[in-house]
């Protein structure tokens, strides 16, 4: 595993969008969906909106692997189950990236996203 650059974490973290597709067991990629992602100190996190009914969620759960896309980069990517001890944190990285009162930073920020919280690794 290689760690993000300074130059990676400022444009992954730094778009308002990142797609992911999923990666199969025989190493196909999935269909790619459009998530959120926030940077907190020198890590990337994405959370499903939707909780562990997202489809992406679900598909990452058989490998924990994939691809994103982001800020004119790709790359592949572990995605890991994050320590729910930032989970403040990355609420925060949340509501100051996307807004403090949308509808949809509020889902994003709920119970049920909080605990889909997955940190991405570069692989």
């Amino acid at each position: 595993m290689t760690a993000w650059t300074d130059e990676q974490l400022a444009s992954l973290g730094g778009s308002d969008e990142l797609r992911i597709a999923p990666r199969r067991r025989d190493g196909t990629l999935q269909p790619s969906r459009i998530i959120w992602v926030v940077r907190h100190v020198d890590d990337l996190y994405v959370r499903s909106v939707n909780g562990a009914d997202g489809h992406w969620f679900q598909g990452v759960q058989a490998i924990h692997s994939g691809h994103i896309t982001a800020g004119g980069m790709e790359a592949d990517v572990l995605l890991e189950d994050a320590d729910h001890g930032v989970d403040d944190a990355i609420d925060e990285e949340y509501r100051r990236k996307y807004g403090r009162t949308s509808t949809a930073v509020a889902r994003i920020t709920s119970e049920q996203a909080r605990a889909t919280t997955m940190r991405l690794v570069r692989s």
